[in-house]
């Protein structure tokens, strides 16, 4: 089968042509739909470390079981907890084998491709509301409106906010966050601020931002330090911050019965072609327009 994989960091991905993987007992073969493009592959590519080569990249995934009409989409954790797409290869192929209790149904009214951005874009944010203890009728400020953004928004209106502001440096990005009802900007008095970037600048505003009581929740994988005044920016206003790291399973099917939209959020589709993934990851890098990019198969 075709896979498009990482053989050397800071080198563009290559086609290559691997053996069909082969399931055993208590797993299944997916032959793969969609795929979504997450920024986290574009720094798995280029920095060293991060992940074993060569590895096939791709975390966001959804497809049917070989052999049957079953819609499934993966929980990318596995039972071991390494992450398919990081520790063992990924969704840019063909088709793909995981733990049968990794498939996760996909209800008719869910399309592939949106279904597939569920497995981390909304899932992480999903998971992030709730470590952010983020309740109705609160203020909800999200720093970076990609595809982990625009799901953020979605489910803060499912879930009552009285208000969502953004923090977007791409000004394509921030007039679409404005058309889909948010506000731009970071004012003081947020109740849960949302760090999909990892820009520490912007982390210690929106932690200054905060209310008393209020909650920074990190979610970005890049950002590595984060300098503030414990006493005046988090004791003595009694601030919190929270780490995020991935989601859980149940959220994941507790989303598949949301009926959120997240047609929105896919802005960009190309093939299984290493080109135009690596045109993908280049413009992730750089700052791009585009929210989520679905590798459709």
């Amino acid at each position: 089968m075709r896979a498009i994989r990482v053989v050397r960091h800071g080198a563009p991905l290559i086609e290559q042509d691997v053996a069909d993987p082969q399931p055993r007992s208590g797993e299944v073969l997916i032959d793969i739909r969609a795929a979504g493009i997450c920024h986290s592959d574009a720094h798995y590519c280029s920095q060293p470390g991060r992940i074993s080569l060569p590895r096939t990249l791709g975390h966001e995934i959804a497809g049917v079981i070989a052999g049957t009409s079953k819609r499934v989409a993966v929980h990318y954790l596995m039972p071991n907890g390494d992450m398919i797409g990081k520790e063992v290869d990924g969704g840019y192929a063909e088709k793909i084998v995981v733990p049968a209790e990794n498939a996760i149904p996909i209800p008719d009214h869910i399309s592939f491709e949106q279904a597939a951005i569920m497995m981390c874009s909304t899932a992480t944010a999903y998971h992030a509301l709730r470590l952010g203890s983020f309740h109705r009728n609160e203020l909800l400020a999200i720093l970076g409106f990609g595809g982990l953004g625009i799901s953020a928004l979605e489910l803060a209106g499912r879930l009552g906010a009285a208000g969502v502001y953004v923090a977007e440096r791409v000004p394509e990005k921030l007039a679409l966050a404005a058309e889909l009802g948010a506000t731009p900007g970071l004012p003081e008095g947020v109740d849960v601020a949302l760090d999909f970037v990892g820009d520490s600048g912007l982390c210690l505003k929106a932690l200054r931002a905060l209310r008393p009581g209020g909650r920074l929740v990190l979610v970005a994988i890049n950002l590595r330090e984060f300098h503030f005044d414990a006493y005046a920016d988090v004791l003595a206003k009694e601030r919190r911050i929270i780490g995020c790291s991935d989601h859980t399973r149940e959220e994941l099917t507790e989303l598949m019965e949301m009926y959120l939209d997240l047609s929105r959020a896919i802005t960009r589709r190309v093939p299984l072609d290493d080109k135009a993934i690596n045109d993908v990851l280049g413009d992730l890098e750089l700052g791009t327009p585009h929210l989520r990019a679905i590798i459709t198969i």
